[in-house]
């Protein structure tokens, strides 16, 4: 790489290098991807032969590398990424105008690549300071919440918050990271008994019996379908009920909110006795998540992030990656790395569920990647898809599980939930993650309570733009940074965040308004 970046206003006078102002992931790739923007006339030299940009290519963006016949199927990461709707030459821009998604025949060679995970031995592990729980679990953060059952009783519950979000309120507990509240949209509407209510019960009970939780109170209307007692019992909140505020039978809302400002209070003095503590990096949890991703994320900060993600299961931890839909195109490599056919099997099964479910809505699973992810430079959910699976490294695959359902296996597990990031991850910190880990190529304010959610931006320009926002710059491999150190990198920030290191999000107060559980069937 040049030792001073190439800025291309115009075609130089010269030709230059291909692996200066490009980078090809893998030898069988027809594509490469600028690093910087490349105007029209420019020379590149590739080997012993060289090609012209045909017309001007913006970073991220794809340009051929080779004829391509109308038909052919395109390649990026050494895998296909659609094929070509007209004759492409060498050096033309590759986009939406002449690539398509295409039909696509995946093998997925179940358990063909799986390879038992060589771990640290515990005496040479890596801590962090956690807060230890009375079920053996470990917290980031030590926080109190308000839940509300339904909608009906979501403006009761930001109203407690509120009180304590006030200046002074909780000087007298230092110990503690806040006081959060779970208003939400459902709760309600639905039909009782339900895969709907079933699943917003899981939902709710995984958010606030969580290890960056150390107590919480439920506020309800009364009449809903969620009830609280249901609630209770089938989230498995019983082993220490909660107290339950009904606003039907306590007084009307002005009364409801007085009482939970009360037992708030009372659950602030036993919370703030948890003090941090070292513990090994295997009682972390790590939630894999990308959004506005962009041309660079399958080359910076996801693999980057996949990086850090083996060294912690290689510590005994756990990492869970979402987003099945961000799968798709991509899920023959992960079918590879299963454990067994049955962990397999099920992500397979996924894949087919949201097929048919995107169908019945009149859509397509393929219809993706979004307008952001376009202009970012990504063309097909199958290129979208293969640059967001590298978020979970390269261990095996030893469980995927519904959404917001608890994770029990450690090391890497797959958790079936949409690509929307708020809903996202909702699900995977109900399922226990007490860290999040966001990459963006486009940019993102994302927070999330009660998990702290690490930003890395893909790109320098990103972070120069945007720096309040962004923890970690990743576009810095584009300047000759390893993909290792970046790694080494983003895993010591996970421990630090871990052991209390506010995020920018956290410094920026953002992370109270994206608790968005995933709504499922009619409403009524």
């Amino acid at each position: 790489m040049a030792d001073q970046p190439i800025v291309l206003t115009r075609a130089p006078r010269r030709a230059v290098e291909l692996r200066d102002l490009a980078v090809v992931a893998h030898p069988d790739d027809d594509v490469g991807v600028a690093k910087r923007p490349l105007a029209s006339g420019t020379v590149l030299i590739a080997g012993d032969a060289s090609f012209t940009v045909k017309q001007f290519v913006s970073p991220g963006h794809k340009f051929a590398l080779r004829p391509l016949a109308k038909g052919r199927q395109i390649r990026r990461y050494g895998q296909i990424i659609g094929e070509a709707t007209r004759a492409i030459e060498p050096g033309d821009h590759v986009h939406t105008h002449n690539l398509a998604a295409g039909e696509l025949e995946r093998d997925h060679a179940f358990c063909s690549g799986y390879e038992a995970v060589e771990l640290v031995p515990e005496a040479e592990r890596r801590t962090f300071a956690g807060f230890r729980r009375s079920d053996g679990r470990v917290g980031t953060r030590n926080y109190v919440a308000v839940l509300a059952s339904v909608n009906c009783s979501s403006s009761a519950t930001a109203a407690i918050v509120r009180h304590y979000e006030q200046p002074g309120a909780l000087r007298r507990f230092p110990n503690i990271d806040g006081v959060i509240g779970f208003p939400h949209k459902g709760g309600c509407g639905a039909h009782t008994g339900s895969a709907s209510v079933h699943q917003l019960q899981r939902t709710l009970g995984g958010i606030v019996h969580h290890p960056n939780v150390a107590g919480y109170v439920i506020l309800s209307l009364g009449c809903e379908t969620n009830q609280p007692a249901e609630l209770i019992e089938r989230a498995g909140l019983g082993g220490d009920t909660p107290l339950v505020i009904t606003i039907q039978e306590d007084g009307g809302y002005a009364q409801t909110v007085e009482r939970g400002i009360d037992a708030i209070r009372s659950l602030l003095q036993a919370a703030d006795r948890a003090v941090r503590e070292p513990v090994l990096v295997s009682e972390i949890m790590l939630a894999l998540q990308c959004g506005g991703s962009d041309g660079w994320s399958g080359v910076t900060a996801n693999p980057g992030l996949g990086l850090a993600a083996d060294r912690i299961v290689r510590q005994g931890g756990t990492v869970v990656l979402g987003e099945t839909p961000e799968a798709y195109g991509a899920e023959h490599l992960l079918t590879r790395r299963a454990r067994d056919e049955e962990v397999a099997q099920k992500l397979v099964d996924l894949i087919g569920w949201w097929e048919d479910y995107t169908s019945y809505w009149g859509a397509s699973i393929d219809n993706n990647p979004t307008p952001g992810n376009k202009a970012g430079g990504l063309t097909t959910i199958y290129e979208k898809s293969l640059g967001a699976v590298v978020k979970a490294g390269s261990t095996p695959l030893n469980q995927v599980v519904a959404y917001a359902e608890r994770v029990t296996e450690r090391g890497f597990v797959h958790m079936d939930t949409p690509g929307y990031d708020p809903v996202s991850v909702t699900g995977q910190v109900a399922g226990g993650c007490n860290v999040v880990a966001f990459t963006t190529g486009r940019g993102s304010a994302f927070g999330f309570k009660p998990a702290p959610s690490i930003k890395i931006a893909t790109n320098a320009e990103l972070y120069a733009q945007q720096e309040p926002d962004m923890d970690i710059n990743a576009g810095k491999v584009l300047e000759g940074v390893s993909l290792d150190d970046l790694g080494a990198e983003i895993f010591e920030e996970i421990l630090a965040v871990a052991s209390g290191k506010k995020t920018k999000s956290e410094l920026a107060g953002i992370g109270a308004e994206e608790f968005s559980p995933w709504i499922l069937g009619a409403t009524l």
